[in-house]
């Protein structure tokens, strides 16, 4: 356990040194002050489409860092022959694999805090300027947020382990990448497809809708339903309950525990 530990620190410690959280910053800086101009450019409800834009905009850009950093630092360690090394001292694989994950958790669970408190400001500022008598209430409701954050560290917590597991299996950035990227947008849309391959319109008693739509249902059962993770509808209309996050929480154990079980079995076949 203290050498998974240790392993997890170092982790840690290269995503700092790596200088993770200044462009974490800047990204979220970045979305910051393009949801100033949203606000400025709506006519009407203009804190309900700033905190809209960036709750969406902000989720993607925490998973879209920390595909890439998590990508870049596996890779960088097989190119420089870093887990060979590791592995010929007395560590076992599964022992460099679970402090890899804790320490890619890790770094999740900081970029979900961080993102929430960006998102926070918009709202903190809007509550300053009420008090003061300059503005309206904010429209968002800051209670929500909280359940949001958490929300989002197990959304980046499954993209981190399926991003680790996709590097050890593909060995190069840009299949892991991809794989990652097409895995997370189905996930986000299978729901709708789902609706959509039930429609009325396409012709229900052709026997290629049917087998389109059975295609899609179990597509539907082995994907998690990320559509219900980080939901925009839980700031804008208090939508978020204590149900629905344990039900994130249950979709995060249950894939992150497949995916760990199969990036381990992927780690243990490989010949280094």
């Amino acid at each position: 356990m203290s050498k998974v530990l240790a392993i997890a620190r170092f982790t840690l410690l290269e995503a700092l040194r790596t200088r993770l959280p200044w462009l974490t910053l800047a990204v979220l800086g970045g979305l910051l002050l393009a949801s100033l101009l949203v606000q400025q450019l709506a006519i009407t409800e203009t804190q309900r489409l700033q905190t809209g834009f960036l709750a969406a905009g902000t989720r993607l850009g925490a998973v879209f860092v920390l595909t890439l950093h998590v990508a870049g630092s596996m890779a960088r360690e097989f190119n420089d022959k870093g887990l060979d090394l590791l592995l010929s001292l007395d560590l076992p694989r599964s022992g460099y694999y679970l402090g890899k994950l804790a320490g890619f958790i890790g770094i999740a669970v900081a970029m979900a805090a961080l993102t929430t408190v960006v998102l926070a400001l918009p709202g903190l500022a809007a509550g300053a300027l009420a008090r003061a008598g300059l503005a309206l209430a904010p429209a968002a409701p800051t209670a929500a947020l909280p359940l949001w954050g958490v929300s989002l560290a197990c959304e980046l917590t499954l993209i981190a382990t399926l991003t680790l597991f996709c590097v050890i299996t593909f060995a190069q950035i840009m299949p892991a990448v991809s794989f990652v990227a097409a895995f997370y947008l189905l996930g986000r849309s299978i729901a709708a497809i789902q609706l959509m391959s039930g429609s009325q319109l396409l012709a229900p008693e052709a026997w290629s809708t049917q087998v389109a739509g059975w295609l899609v249902d179990l597509l539907a059962l082995l994907l998690p339903d990320l559509s219900r993770f980080t939901g925009t509808a839980w700031l804008l209309d208090g939508a978020g309950s204590a149900a629905a996050l344990a039900y994130v929480a249950g979709q995060t154990l249950l894939y992150g525990a497949l995916l760990a079980a199969a990036g381990l079995f992927d780690l243990y076949r490989k010949s280094l």
